[in-house]
């Protein structure tokens, strides 16, 4: 090699580079960084007493820490009801203890003035703390196999536009740790990581559905069966003590969600706006979740060859988006991670991302009132969310074609240049853990009559 390069050889395409320049960590941590302060700064105009709507800089957390008792001194599930699961009534508990240790004061007798300040204070508190849950975010995906992908998420627009809406980045940090210590081959210290993700928002549970089904078809059950005790511990051991306390507390969450209609961002708010609205939103959501769930766990098990684990991934995540009654501004970033993972395309990560920043733009007109004297009026909203699901739904449909025609897999065919065919033989599953390289499984030689 280096008799090559003295001689004026070029470095081949696929020689390992070393050196700060080529060290993708350092690039990514400051990119994630610079993302991070125009984050905060976007939020300046809120902070001032701006129109949060028209500037679009809206967060739950400085509203939340009135609305759920924060400001009175209240504990989250033991002294006020809160719509999140324990962990992020957690965090929300010990970002409110760190403000009054910096000289915040909370409690009914405090006048409104100091709890304005105190609200500020609590919201600088949560912006340093989901910054750290961020950095362990890209740290996770450095370490797993293409680490120059984490850039597509230390610069995404949803990391911009979405990151301080609500507490999202500490199930972000718990899922990114539980892929990690998969593709590790860790199945148990995944499953504590996913059970953490679970006891802070619900959706990480998802991941044990496509899990199960490639382990299955691969016979990996020990490796899955040491997932869901890792889950089911983790999960247990953070949500027992807050039920044994306050059951009631506790179970608000649950009764919440079940209850709730259709909301802000769904297709069924779509189709209420349109004059068609579905009386049982809740079951509906169901009916789509057990269906799309059973056409996905056939694709998993009946494909060629057995798809990458992030792609089963995504395409359960976009299923659940797209068919939930809700689809509140920040839920692009549970979905950013996935489509980095199983879809790592510079074009169609932004043209993902443009189709979720239109919706973005439009929820705040909307709410601001802005469309409804604007040209088209709601039928604008109303388009903006068919945008945002149509490009979730293009990305899972690139995904089904890569299951089905592996050479198009950019992460199985990396040196892919044209359709003329792969230049090298295909790579299985870097990340897959136990599941990379597996051949299928003895029972599954009963089911090439269904291929």
């Amino acid at each position: 090699m280096t008799e090559a390069r003295a001689l004026g050889g070029a470095v081949g395409r696929r020689a390992e580079r070393t050196g700060v320049w080529f060290n993708p960590q350092p690039w990514v941590l400051l990119a994630g960084t610079l993302s991070y302060l125009l984050l905060m700064l976007r939020q300046l105009p809120c902070l001032m007493g701006g129109p949060v709507y028209k500037a679009m800089c809206y967060t739950d957390i400085r509203p939340l820490f009135y609305y759920r008792g924060l400001a009175e001194g209240k504990i989250p599930f033991i002294d006020a009801d809160v719509e999140y699961p324990v962990l992020t009534g957690a965090l929300m508990e010990a970002a409110r203890r760190i403000t009054l240790l910096l000289g915040g004061q909370t409690g009914p007798d405090v006048p409104d003035a100091v709890l304005t300040r105190t609200a500020t204070l609590f919201f600088g508190v949560n912006t340093v703390l989901l910054f750290g849950f961020f950095m362990v975010v890209l740290w996770a995906h450095l370490r797993l196999a293409r680490p120059w992908d984490a850039m597509m998420i230390a610069i995404a627009p949803a990391v911009i536009t979405t990151g301080l809406v609500n507490w999202d980045f500490m199930v972000l940090a718990f899922t990114a740790l539980g892929i990690l210590a998969w593709a590790r081959r860790r199945p148990g210290w995944a499953g504590v990581w996913w059970g953490l993700g679970v006891a802070a928002k619900l959706y990480p549970l998802l991941l044990l559905v496509p899990l199960a089904v490639l382990c299955f078809r691969s016979a990996r059950l020990k490796a899955f069966g040491l997932a869901v005790a890792g889950t089911a511990g983790s999960w247990i051991a953070v949500n027992l003590p807050v039920y044994l306390l306050s059951p009631s507390g506790w179970l608000h969450f649950w009764t919440f969600n079940v209850d709730r209609g259709a909301d802000l961002g769904s297709i069924w708010y779509v189709l209420s706006l349109a004059g068609r609205p579905v009386e049982d939103a809740s079951g509906a959501q169901t009916w789509w979740m057990v269906v799309g769930t059973a056409a996905i766990c056939l694709l998993l098990l009946l494909a060629p060859r057995r798809p990458r684990l992030a792609q089963g991934f995504l395409l359960l995540m976009v299923l659940f988006l797209v068919v939930n009654k809700v689809y509140s501004p920040q839920y692009v970033l549970w979905l950013l991670p996935f489509v980095v993972l199983a879809r790592p395309r510079w074009r169609d990560w932004l043209i993902w991302s443009a189709g979720e920043l239109v919706y973005f733009v439009a929820i705040w007109l909307h709410l601001d009132g802005a469309l409804e004297s604007g040209s088209g009026g709601q039928g604008m909203y109303q388009a903006s969310v068919l945008i945002r699901i149509g490009a979730q739904l293009w990305i899972a449909g690139l995904v089904v074609r890569d299951i089905l025609w592996p050479a198009f897999d950019p992460v199985r065919n990396p040196w892919w240049r044209d359709r003329g065919g792969p230049a090298s033989p295909l790579l299985d599953d870097p990340d897959g853990g136990v599941l990379d390289g597996a051949p299928d499984a003895p029972w599954m030689r009963v089911l090439p009559w269904l291929r």
